[in-house]
């Protein structure tokens, strides 16, 4: 779920948070924004492997880590953590539901494509698929830090995220057969 996506990119800002407040809103922010960027493919090219690096996305998430580290700025840090935020959401989507309309059916094997290996990885179904219960609690989850220590407006997306993504819960079943009309 993008909501998911965003938050634990906005969770990845911990230590930033801890350690140089002064970089915590920007990183934050970026970090949301990396955790959402690669569901833009749901809209260009194929969604999972457009956009989505479990493995190479880490070629340019460790280096930005690195330049942040011996460089730190808010532009630094916020590309470390959009990248790292950015490999992170691949990785995860693994994790979940295969790349299908209806990934509660299990009719596909394809979770995330791995463009190293030239392989789709196979789903775990840890959660069972984007919107189910077990997916907003691990929002909720996530929210609940990022809301109490981030400073403003990243509590406000924290909990915007948590009532967006209980509103989407709400409604992701019945939306496959809405889109099918709408596509064709």
């Amino acid at each position: 779920m993008a909501f998911t996506h965003a938050l634990v990119g906005a969770a990845l800002v911990a230590p930033v948070v801890a350690f140089a407040p002064e970089f915590a809103l920007p990183a934050a922010l970026a970090g949301m924004v990396g955790g959402l960027l690669p569901d833009v493919d749901l809209f260009v090219g194929r969604h999972r492997r457009s956009l989505h690096f479990p493995v190479a996305g880490w070629a340019l998430a460790l280096p930005a880590v690195a330049v942040a580290a011996a460089v730190p700025t808010a532009a630094t840090v916020a590309a470390a953590v959009a990248c790292t935020s950015f490999a992170v959401h691949a990785g995860s989507d693994a994790l979940g539901a295969g790349n299908e309309m209806r990934p509660w059916e299990r009719t596909s094997a394809e979770a995330v494509y791995d463009h190293l290996r030239g392989r789709w990885v196979a789903p775990q179904y840890w959660i069972r698929y984007d919107g189910a219960p077990e997916d907003v609690a691990v929002t909720a989850v996530l929210s609940a830090p990022v809301a109490a220590f981030y400073p403003s407006p990243v509590p406000a997306l924290a909990v915007a995220c948590v009532v967006l993504g209980v509103a989407y819960a709400a409604v992701r079943r019945r939306l496959p057969p809405v889109v099918e009309e709408l596509v064709g």
